[in-house]
C-alpha cells in the first residue's frame, strides 16, 4: 500500500528499495476550459505540431479545472475513470500536484483556454482555501481533505508540515503573483494574499533546531521523527531556493552547501550513455533517477544558463532526460514497444501497484508524463513520443488525456490518473514553447536574491 500511495517521497523509496468545479454561492460562474474531450471526440488530425500541443495542454490541465475538488479548487490526488478507488480516498487533495495544476491554470489563462476573470476567480478560491487550511509553521501537509482543509496523514508520522510539497505549491503561486501583480483590483488582491502565504512559510523552523540542512517533515505529534534531511540530488532543490529567498524566514547559505550539496559530495562523474549527470542522483548514482527529478523543481526555476560551483543545471536536466531516452532506445531488457518513439521512465502507477521507474528499476512500464514533461530538454524526442502515445488511441487515452502509465509487454494499462503526473505536462510543454513559467518565477526579486545568496550565476 505504501508503494501504491507514495510519489513525492520517492527519494525514500529509491534509497530503500531502488527496487471539480461547482461554485460557492455568490462566486462568479466558471466556464470550462474548452471542456476536455472524451475519447470518442478526439481530433482525427492536427493542422500542425503547435495545434497538437495546444490540444494536449488544454486536455491535461483540465484535470485541475473541470476535474478539481468543488470546495477548494484543488486537484484530487487521483482520478479513476472506472471509480475503482482506494478506501476513503475520494475527498483527498494533494499539495504538490495542485501546485503543478496552479501553473497549468496560468498556461490556460495565457493561451485563452480559460478567461482571465474565471482564472482569477478559481485561483482566488484556491488561495482562500490554503489560507484557512491546516498549516504547520507555515507549511501545508502533503494531503488535505478537500471539503474541510484538515490534514489527511500521508503516513502514521507524516501528519504535519511537508516542506517539499509546500515548496512545489509556492513555486507556482509566486508565478501567479508575478502574472497578476499589476492587474485590476481583484488581481492585485490575489497577489497580496499570495504574499501573505509566502511570508508565513517558516523555512528556518525546518532546520530542526538550527542545523545546516532543512528537513522534509515536522509533525505536532511526532516532531522530527520522520528524520528526513534534504540532501541532493533529487526533486527537492526548489525547497532550498525558496528557503534562501524567503523575505521573512530565510535559511543561510550554509544549509545549501553543507546540507543539500553535502560539502561538495553532491558532484558526480557518472555519464550514462555519454551524458554527464554532474550531480549524484540519490540511490541511482550511475544511471540516474526517475525523470520527475528534472521536472518538479523546474516548473518555475529555469535551468537555462543556471550554474553554481557544483553543476550547470541545463546539463543536469537535459542530460538526465537524454540518458533516460537512450536507455529506452537501447532497451537492455527487451521490452515490447521501447524505442526512439516510446520512452520515459518515472514514478507512476505500475503493473503491481506503484513504482519509482528508472533505468535502475525498469519494469517495462512507460509513463507518458516522463517524456512529455521533458519537452524543454528533448523537444524532438518528446514530440516523437507524443505522436506514438497519441496513435495508441483509446487504449491509453481518456477524459483527462493520457492515462498514467502503460506496458506493452504486459498488455497493461488502467484508466487512472495521478495529479503529480498529469499536471506537470501543460506547464513543462509551455516552458518549452514560450518559457512562460520560467520567466515569471525568475522575475521574482526574492528569487534572484536567493540564488545570488547561494552562489548561483545566471547567463541568459
Amino acid at each position: 500500500m505504501i508503494l501504491y500511495m507514495i510519489k513525492n517521497k520517492l527519494s525514500v523509496l529509491l534509497l530503500l528499495a531502488m527496487t471539480f468545479v461547482s461554485c460557492k454561492a455568490g462566486e462568479t460562474s466558471e466556464s470550462p476550459a474548452q471542456p476536455a474531450p472524451e475519447t470518442a471526440s478526439r481530433p482525427t488530425s492536427f493542422a500542425s505540431d503547435d495545434a497538437m500541443l495546444d490540444y494536449i495542454e488544454k486536455v491535461h490541465l483540465n484535470y485541475m479545472w473541470d476535474g478539481a475538488d468543488p470546495t477548494s479548487g484543488m486537484a484530487y490526488e487521483r482520478i479513476h475513470l472506472d471509480n475503482n478507488y482506494p478506501e476513503n480516498d475520494r475527498d483527498v487533495v494533494t499539495l504538490g500536484g495542485s501546485g503543478f495544476g496552479v501553473a497549468g491554470l496560468l498556461v490556460g489563462i495565457d493561451r485563452g483556454f480559460i478567461s482571465r476573470a474565471d482564472g482569477v476567480t478559481r485561483l482566488t478560491k484556491i488561495v482562500n482555501y490554503l489560507s484557512t487550511a491546516d498549516r504547520f509553521h507555515g507549511m501545508w501537509p502533503h494531503w488535505l481533505y478537500g471539503s474541510t482543509g484538515k490534514v489527511k496523514p500521508f503516513g502514521t508520522k507524516d501528519d504535519g508540515g511537508d516542506l517539499v510539497e509546500s515548496s512545489f505549491m509556492m513555486q507556482s503561486l509566486l508565478c501567479v503573483r508575478q502574472y497578476f501583480k499589476d492587474g485590476n483590483s481583484s488581481e492585485r488582491a490575489l497577489s497580496d494574499k499570495i504574499n501573505t502565504l509566502w511570508r508565513g512559510m517558516e523555512y528556518d523552523w525546518y532546520r530542526n533546531g538550527g542545523k545546516n540542512v532543512i528537513y522534509w517533515h515536522w509533525s505536532p505529534d511526532y516532531a522530527w521523527d520522520m528524520n528526513f534531511p534534504l540532501q541532493g540530488y533529487n526533486e527537492c532543490l526548489i525547497a532550498y531556493i525558496l528557503g534562501a529567498s524567503s523575505p521573512t524566514h530565510s535559511i543561510p547559505a550554509e544549509c545549501y552547501h553543507e546540507g543539500w550539496a553535502r560539502n561538495g559530495a553532491i558532484k558526480s562523474s557518472a555519464a550514462p550513455f555519454g551524458y554527464p549527470l554532474e550531480l549524484k542522483h540519490n540511490g541511482a548514482e550511475q544511471l540516474g533517477g526517475p525523470l520527475f527529478w528534472s521536472q518538479y523543481s523546474y516548473i518555475g526555476l529555469c535551468p537555462k544558463g543556471l550554474t553554481d560551483e557544483y553543476a550547470n543545471y541545463w546539463n543536469v536536466t537535459r542530460n538526465h532526460a537524454m540518458s533516460d531516452y537512450e536507455y529506452c532506445v537501447r532497451n537492455p531488457k527487451g521490452y515490447k514497444g521501447y524505442g526512439k518513439d516510446c520512452w520515459g521512465l518515472t514514478a507512476s502507477y505500475s503493473i503491481n501497484g506503484y513504482s519509482a521507474h528508472s533505468p535502475n528499476n525498469d519494469l517495462g512500464v512507460i509513463t507518458p508524463t516522463a517524456a512529455l514533461s521533458s519537452f524543454p530538454y528533448t523537444p524532438q524526442q518528446s514530440m516523437a513520443a507524443l505522436k506514438y502515445f497519441w496513435n495508441k488511441g483509446s487504449w491509453i487515452w481518456g477524459k483527462y488525456g493520457f492515462y498514467d502509465a502503460f506496458s506493452e509487454t504486459a498488455n497493461w494499462t488502467e484508466p487512472h490518473y495521478l495529479a503529480i503526473d498529469q499536471l506537470t505536462i501543460a506547464p513543462m510543454i509551455e516552458n518549452y514553447r514560450t518559457g512562460l513559467l520560467w520567466h515569471l518565477f525568475m522575475s521574482c526579486p526574492e528569487v534572484q536574491s536567493g540564488l545570488q545568496k547561494l552562489g548561483f550565476t545566471i547567463n541568459n
